[in-house]
C-alpha cells in the first residue's frame, strides 16, 4: 500500500472538489454535455470523485479500475448504439480516466483518442485550469462521437447530462 497515496485520499473531501470545482462550474460542464450531444447520437456523462474509500486503497484500486466500476453503476452502456462515453476524474489522485462504450470503442481503439484527451485534461488540471480542462475534455469527447455517430432526425437524450460527484 502507498501511504502517499492513502494519505492524500483520506485528507480529499467534497469540499476540495468543490474548491475547484464550484456549482457554476459545474452547470457550464452540464451545458457543455447538453450542447455536444445535440451535435451525436452519443451519451457522455461526467463524474468526479474526491477521493477513494481506505477499503480501496488497500486493496490498490486503479482509477481505471474504479472508473469501469462507476461506468457500470451510472449505466452509461444503456444505451442504444452502445455509445455512452464516461469522463471520470478521480480528484485526490488528479486523474482522468475515458470509458468508452463497445460501440464507440470499437471504431475508436486503435487512434489513441481517448489517451489524448486523458492527457489534455490533466495538463489543464495540472495548471489549475479545471472548469476549462473539464469543458475541453467534454468538446474532444464529442469531436470522436460527432465523426462516428453524428446526430440524425431522432437524437433522443438517453442519459442525464448532469456531473455527478461520487
Amino acid at each position: 500500500m502507498n501511504f502517499k497515496r492513502f494519505a492524500k485520499h483520506l485528507f480529499t473531501t467534497e469540499a476540495a472538489v468543490k474548491r475547484y470545482f464550484s456549482n457554476e462550474s459545474f452547470a457550464k460542464i452540464t451545458s457543455a454535455i447538453a450542447v455536444a450531444e445535440r451535435q451525436h447520437r452519443g451519451e457522455i456523462r461526467f463524474a468526479i470523485e474526491a477521493s477513494l474509500e481506505p477499503s480501496q486503497l488497500i486493496k490498490n484500486v486503479t482509477p481505471r479500475e474504479r472508473a469501469l466500476e462507476i461506468f457500470s453503476q451510472l449505466r452509461v452502456w444503456d444505451t442504444e448504439l452502445n455509445s455512452g462515453v464516461l469522463i471520470y476524474v478521480l480528484f485526490a489522485d488528479r486523474a482522468v480516466e475515458v470509458v468508452a462504450d463497445r460501440g464507440i470503442y470499437d471504431k475508436t481503439a486503435n487512434n489513441h483518442c481517448w489517451e489524448t484527451i486523458v492527457k489534455g485534461m490533466e495538463d489543464a488540471f495540472v495548471a489549475g485550469n479545471f472548469e476549462a480542462g473539464a469543458i475541453d475534455g467534454v468538446k474532444a469527447v464529442a469531436k470522436e462521437l460527432i465523426q462516428y455517430f453524428p446526430a440524425g432526425e431522432l437524437n433522443p437524450d438517453e442519459l442525464p447530462n448532469d456531473v455527478i460527484l461520487v
